[in-house]
């Protein structure tokens, strides 16, 4: 069975270009839910610890430095099958094979700065929303 929430965060260079505001609407229009808002900036440190079962690609350390290049905002959104529904939402890693309507074909940049991240799985969104936010900064 589905769950009902997911975790997203809106990417560093999303937040510089000045889209939080309709990234979020657009979230909101959607169905979904906020449990826990805020704006924060990952260190390296935090980002490598994040991003961890990447350790071993190639993109990694890029990855990291990215993350960690700016403030980003995260989320855990809920609505019923939130997984499923926000990865729909979202679009595309590609935001040239994004469809139309979706964040990513809207806000991205490209494959690499593609505005959202947006959890692949339950399990997932559990443990990156616990990453982010403690039981009383849920609501």
């Amino acid at each position: 069975m589905a769950g009902n929430r997911t975790f997203t965060m809106i990417k560093p260079e999303a937040v510089e270009n000045g889209n939080t505001g309709a990234i979020l609407a657009k979230i909101q229009e959607a169905g979904f839910k906020l449990i826990a808002l805020k704006k924060t900036r990952l260190s390296s440190e935090r980002a490598g610890e994040f991003y961890e079962v990447h350790k071993e690609r190639p993109f990694y350390g890029e990855l990291v430095d990215y993350m960690s290049s700016g403030p980003i905002i995260a989320a855990i959104l809920e609505k019923d099958n939130a997984v499923l529904d926000f990865r729909t939402l979202i679009g595309s890693t590609d935001p040239a094979e994004a469809a139309e309507g979706t964040i990513r074909k809207a806000f991205a940049e490209s494959k690499a700065k593609n505005a959202v991240h947006g959890s692949d799985s339950d399990d997932n969104a559990q443990i990156e929303g616990d990453f982010f936010f403690t039981a009383d900064e849920r609501f």
